[in-house]
């Protein structure tokens, strides 16, 4: 399955966008801030915004009745078609750290939707900003992201450890 032909998306014509934690879904005027500072994106762009919806998430919006305009809101998808749409997407907004540290390491924008990360080295090195759940501070710091030099180092290593890894025990098993 080729998720960018499902949804008809191409590199860099799209946006991702996650949110799952229960400090942003299940407070409603934060969910609610993040919805709308994702539709901003959307419509300042012309591009789509792609949220494949953690159950929990989709269980809130519900709850709080919080609707989307341009924003598509797709089903959870599995690991390897969410590195796919990671890897080709424009700009990632996310509030997860996992997600912070794989777009560092595959190169794409990250704007995290929180007001703090566990993953500094993403703010340090440049890949990152903390945009916080106000609709307004999330467009402006996409804008920010995407007018930044995409030259940064990779503060997660060069991918190469196994290899090392093998090497050293290679020597140390003989």
């Amino acid at each position: 399955m080729d998720p960018l032909n499902e949804l008809e998306l191409s590199p860099e014509g799209y946006f991702l966008a996650t949110a799952h934690r229960q400090e942003n879904v299940d407070v409603k005027s934060r969910f609610e801030g993040i919805i709308k500072g994702l539709e901003l994106v959307a419509r300042e762009f012309d591009l789509p915004v792609v949220y494949p919806v953690h159950p929990r998430a989709r269980k809130m919006m519900n709850l709080f009745g919080l609707r989307t305009i341009g924003v598509e809101l797709i089903e959870p998808v599995d690991y390897l078609s969410f590195l796919r749409l990671e890897s080709e997407a424009k700009l990632v907004l996310t509030d997860s750290g996992g997600v912070q540290e794989e777009t560092c390491i595959l190169g794409v924008p990250c704007v995290t939707l929180r007001d703090n990360t566990e993953r500094p080295e993403t703010l340090e090195v440049g890949s990152n900003l903390l945009a916080r759940t106000k609709p307004e501070r999330i467009l402006e710091k996409v804008k920010v992201m995407l007018n930044r030099e995409n030259n940064r180092e990779n503060p997660f290593g060069d991918g190469r450890a196994g290899e090392r890894i093998v090497e050293i025990l290679k020597r140390e098993c003989k």
